[in-house]
């Protein structure tokens, strides 16, 4: 099942259509990362205000609901021309169950991440291609935590066919403790009016040992100016019997 936690893990794409600095744009919202870079000398601060992820299972016969929520952070800066430094953190996080009558309540910290991101020149001004190489730290507290460190390194080429419409493709393969696994999530970008746009993609996951995983997003990218947009967002897991929900919402700047 893809969680909210499971899709940051891969950090997966978007485009981000709001008037941004040349060749920058957002990684949020969404499930992978765009090919914009941010600039040399400035930071960008995405926010989650926050991430949500609901699910329903059955155990022993019973209904079971779960409720997370966590506050993600993604810090990135330019280095050179076409490479940037990424760092992330879940954040904090608090999740609530509710089985047979019963609430259990829990909190904690989320995991850190570090990557570094380097546009490929294509030679083509309406395709762009990034690649991420990020390596997502185990740190955080119990029942928050991936418990091992994750490799994974991915790539995003985005086609923009006009003013109104752009597509991507994300794929990202990773490790973790000796398994490996792989993304795919192709991704359309639509324009609506004005300074408002929106997105939807389809996420497609498999681990090893790992039943496929399938899942549907799509949002909306409200740039209020050249440097700062909003989002909202609302996925849902489409594969087994459990019911599965994700969204928030989140700001971003350009400083």
């Amino acid at each position: 099942m893809i969680t909210m936690q499971k899709l940051t893990l891969i950090l997966a794409s978007t485009v981000s259509m709001g008037s941004m600095a040349a060749d920058f744009s957002f990684d949020r919202p969404g499930s992978g990362f765009g090919t914009g870079i941010t600039p040399v000398g400035q930071v960008a601060w995405e926010q989650g205000l926050p991430s949500v992820n609901y699910t329903e299972s059955t155990v022993d016969g019973a209904k079971q609901k779960t409720l997370s929520l966590n506050g993600d952070t993604l810090l990135r800066t330019g280095l050179a021309s076409g490479l940037e430094l990424q760092l992330g953190w879940q954040g904090p996080a608090w999740t609530q169950v509710k089985y047979k009558g019963d609430k259990f309540d829990d909190s904690g910290l989320g995991d850190v991440s570090i990557g570094l991101k380097k546009a490929i020149d294509l030679d083509d001004d309406k395709l762009s291609m990034a690649i991420l190489a990020q390596a997502q730290i185990a740190t955080g507290n119990e029942g928050f935590t991936a418990e091992d460190d994750i490799y994974s390194i991915g790539t995003a080429l985005d086609y923009q066919y006009n003013d109104l419409l752009t597509t991507s493709l994300t794929m990202n393969y990773q490790v973790q403790d000796g398994e490996w696994g792989v993304t795919a999530i192709p991704t359309v970008g639509y324009k609506i009016a004005g300074n408002l746009s929106g997105y939807s993609e389809f996420v497609y996951r498999k681990i090893e040992s790992q039943p496929y995983e399938y899942a549907l997003g799509t949002g909306l990218i409200y740039a209020l100016n050249d440097r700062t947009q909003l989002d909202a967002s609302i996925g849902i897991d489409l594969e087994g019997r459990d019911k599965a929900y994700n969204g928030g919402l989140g700001i971003s700047f350009l400083f």
